[in-house]
């Protein structure tokens, strides 16, 4: 992901004009920044992993003349502390709910009445979560990348779905694993990372978040591999994606799609690429088809990644038109 490609369609490098950590209860300290207009529309972006972390780059989306930009770090990734790679890192107060919660703290700490809600991958899901707990804090929702981890989302990604479109990258991810585990990948991952020896939860660590890197974009992005590759990175990302994938997210099957009904009347847009292998088209179809309201844009030519030209595209006009 090079910088000349996102200018040609995103607005310029920013810096925040304010940062700081708040504390979110159970030990968690949680990073924010606030960048654009202090007077502008509020909009918080939510990442992906769980456990990714934000970057600047992310600011770009929104229009820093209109947008109040609030970015924030999910509990253990990113600046949050305490850091998820952490060898004895405790996980039970990390959930779905708890994110949820640290997101309605933030915007009554930060004194904003609504917010638009842009979220993508799992950050679809988490912002989902928010909106169906909390409607009436939520102005627009734009969602990219539909994750909802149902079961079979799940299955489809580490348990050997993508492996018939990449054989190549799963031997990677299935060589960290005895023959005789191989039957639960999830179950398999987790014991491992959560071992404290580094020399049992880097390598596995490293082996989860790169097959991830290598498959979320349409053509390979070696950059983006390679930071996937960093062992404090990994490890957090890894663990913390296992984390809630082995706990289904803390939902019950088909529940972020079946309490819709909560946000309908939220003006929102869902961009999916079509050639999505992370989170495939079945489970944003699913979405649009239980939530028909919504704008539906599926672009033609692209993975999963919001920096696939197409898909940043669609972002961005998203949010330049609910600036209005």
């Amino acid at each position: 992901m090079s910088n000349e490609a996102l200018n040609e369609d995103l607005y310029p490098e920013i810096e925040p004009y304010e940062t700081g950590t708040m504390l979110v209860g159970d030990g968690h300290r949680m990073y924010w920044e606030q960048s654009g207009n202090p007077e502008g529309k509020p909009v918080v972006f939510v990442h992906g992993g769980p456990g990714s972390g934000t970057s600047p780059w992310q600011r770009r989306f929104f229009d820093p003349e209109k947008y109040r930009i609030i970015l924030f770090d999910q509990r253990g990734c990113g600046q949050s502390t305490p850091h998820a790679s952490e060898p004895n890192a405790d996980m039970r107060f990390n959930t779905t709910w708890h994110l949820v919660a640290d997101m309605e703290l933030l915007r009554k700490n930060l004194g904003i009445a609504q917010w638009q809600v842009f979220g993508g991958s799992w950050g679809s899901g988490l912002a989902l979560a928010y909106a169906e707990t909390h409607p009436t804090a939520v102005s627009e929702l734009v969602l990219r990348g539909i994750f909802t981890l149902r079961q079979h989302e799940i299955e489809w990604f580490y348990e050997g779905g993508a492996a018939a479109v990449f054989p190549d990258l799963w031997e990677k991810y299935v060589a960290e694993i005895p023959v005789l585990e191989r039957n639960n990948f999830v179950a398999a991952y987790r014991r491992r990372l959560i071992d404290p020896d580094p020399a049992v939860h880097v390598p596995a660590a490293i082996a989860w978040s790169t097959w991830e890197g290598a498959t979320t974009t349409l053509h390979l992005d070696p950059d983006h591999v390679g930071e996937m590759e960093v062992p404090e990175r990994a490890v957090a990302f890894a663990r913390i994606e296992n984390h809630f994938f082995s706990h289904g997210g803390w939902f019950s099957e088909n529940q972020l799609i079946d309490e819709v009904e909560r946000i309908r009347d939220i003006p929102t847009v869902i961009v999916q690429g079509r050639y999505d292998m992370c989170t495939p088209m079945m489970t944003a179809w699913d979405l649009h088809k239980a939530f028909p309201e919504a704008e539906f844009i599926v672009v033609p030519d692209a993975g999963h990644a919001a920096t696939e030209p197409g898909i940043r595209r669609a972002l961005r006009a998203a949010t330049d038109r609910f600036a209005a």
